[in-house]
């Protein structure tokens, strides 16, 4: 028998089965008194509001979308205590896990002030190469153990929310993002963001674990404490929720907003018991809309998206093909030698790149050599991939966008002068990060979060990150994050990626 409101979807269209409740009761006739008027709410909304009576209207509060149910994952007590906990376990982790790198920074080049790049400039030349050297041999032998005695485990934070309804080991993320913030703080060319991102979601699984939580509120937890490592270690809780939604989850919407919001901001207000509270990027001029720039950003930002799905691909292929066994011992030795070399005349490729996205930012460099970091850093960075590291790629591409911005900005001021390099340079990384994450919105806050300026801008920055992405996507589809997604094993069906409610 067909109910009525049944009737009223279409034929021939095929619902996802968990949108079909919130179709149903959206299309269900509301209630009427004995005069036909209206009476409470069309809808149900789960958990009832304490507030029982509507307001003089009868319409309900869920008319608006995003506020009729918590959605697969029920927000309750528990779950929040769970949310709480992961923020304050995440803050720790990202506090603990900069204190390692920033010392290995400080041993391995001798300095104890400034910047990692100011640290690599003022060491000798066969320090920077030996640095390296020490990395690719500590790294190498410590990878292939962990990943040895650990064989089965997860410990990549995507997989395991998109298709291991977010179960992580917690001793091999550890392993991993400790070995990862070693090396990258003796000069490999890795994120450092992917090691606290990972420690997060591990200290939400285990805490999930521990709650007893669903596997929806399990996935969700994973996310937000994903987002909340990234948060904290970059100071920037907006995007790091953000972050958590429109790229863990696929879902800007209330139920998910919350909990992200909530952890992010908790973790990174714990990170500050060691990390600065200020701006990553301090002192960036405060930039001011031109012509030029409009006309700049809507002229450049397609080119950035067809290179922004060329390194997507590029990241993809080397991860596809990263070595492994008895390779793995020795490939890092390797590829971090080959940097160190390459070092000696560009110290800015040490690192993450977040140096170098600085001196873009505030217009240090000429085109040549701005031009020359573009091409050199996602080279680096994919030979470090490949060799077998673990490691983020974050701020690798968010200095890639920077620096093609500002050197293709500067060649545009021969044409149209008048607009300082760093604002082109801004420019240029929300494009490059927004397309390369397939996820706009948070690449423009990680630009604004970063710098604490850039409101200026936000015209160009919007339009430029909206055309790249958009480029990105139809072109391929692909994301920094998509694509390095491990093989699927053998006989595997798309059917497996879901898992079922505990």
């Amino acid at each position: 028998m067909t109910r009525p409101h049944d009737e009223a979807q279409p034929t021939g269209a095929r619902m996802p089965a968990r949108l079909l409740p919130g179709l149903r009761t959206l299309l269900r006739p509301a209630a009427k008194d004995g005069a036909g008027r209206p009476t409470g709410s069309e809808r149900l909304r789960s958990p009832q509001p304490l507030l029982k009576r509507r307001l003089p209207s009868g319409r309900g509060a869920t008319e608006q979308p995003n506020i009729t149910s918590d959605g697969e994952a029920a927000l309750t007590p528990r779950f929040w205590l769970a949310v709480i906990l992961t923020g304050i376990a995440t803050g720790l982790f990202g506090a603990v896990l900069m204190l390692l790198l920033f010392n290995v920074q400080y041993l391995a080049f001798g300095y104890h002030t400034g910047s990692l790049q100011q640290g690599v400039e003022q060491a000798s030349a066969l320090r920077r190469v030996c640095s390296l050297l020490i990395a690719g041999a500590f790294g190498g032998g410590a990878w292939f153990l962990l990943r040895r005695y650990t064989k089965g485990e997860h410990a990549e934070i995507d997989e395991a929310i998109w298709s291991h309804g977010g179960k992580l080991s917690f001793r091999r993320s550890l392993g991993t993002s400790v070995i990862s913030e070693v090396v990258i703080g003796m000069g490999a060319s890795i994120g450092r963001e992917a090691a606290p991102k990972l420690l997060g979601g591990a200290s939400a699984s285990v805490l999930a674990g521990w709650a007893g939580l669903s596997t929806p509120q399990r996935r969700l937890l994973v996310a937000c404490g994903g987002g909340a490592g990234l948060a904290a270690v970059y100071n920037v809780p907006f995007a790091g929720a953000l972050f958590t939604a429109e790229i863990l989850c696929g879902s800007i919407s209330l139920p998910v907003i919350l909990p992200a919001l909530a952890c992010s901001c908790i973790a990174t207000a714990t990170a500050w018991i060691y990390l600065p509270d200020h701006a990553t990027y301090p002192a960036i001029p405060d930039y001011r809309l031109s012509g030029s720039l409009m006309a700049f950003s809507l002229l450049v930002s397609p080119l950035i998206g067809l290179i922004s799905a060329g390194y997507i691909r590029l990241l993809g292929w080397v991860s596809h093909h990263r070595m492994s066994g008895l390779k793995a011992l020795f490939a890092p030795l390797f590829a971090f030698a080959v940097l160190g070399v390459i070092g000696i005349w560009y110290p800015q490729l040490f690192g993450n790149g977040k140096d170098m996205a600085r001196d873009a930012f505030t217009g240090m460099g000429g085109i040549g050599l701005s031009l020359t970091l573009f091409a050199l850093k996602p080279a680096v960075t994919a030979l470090c991939l490949e060799s077998g590291a673990s490691g983020g790629v974050f701020t690798p591409t968010l200095s890639t966008g920077a620096v093609l911005g500002g050197g293709l900005g500067m060649t545009w001021s021969l044409i149209w002068p008048g607009s300082p390099a760093g604002a082109y340079a801004m420019i240029g990384a929300a494009a490059m990060i927004g397309a390369a994450m397939q996820a706009p919105l948070a690449g423009l806050a990680l630009v604004l979060e970063l710098t604490h300026t850039g409101f200026s801008l936000m015209i160009p920055m919007a339009a430029a990150t909206a055309i790249a992405t958009a480029v990105a996507f139809y072109l391929d589809g692909y994301s920094i994050y998509s694509a390095r997604l491990p093989s699927r094993p053998p006989g595997w069906r798309s059917d497996q990626a879901v898992t079922k409610p505990e």
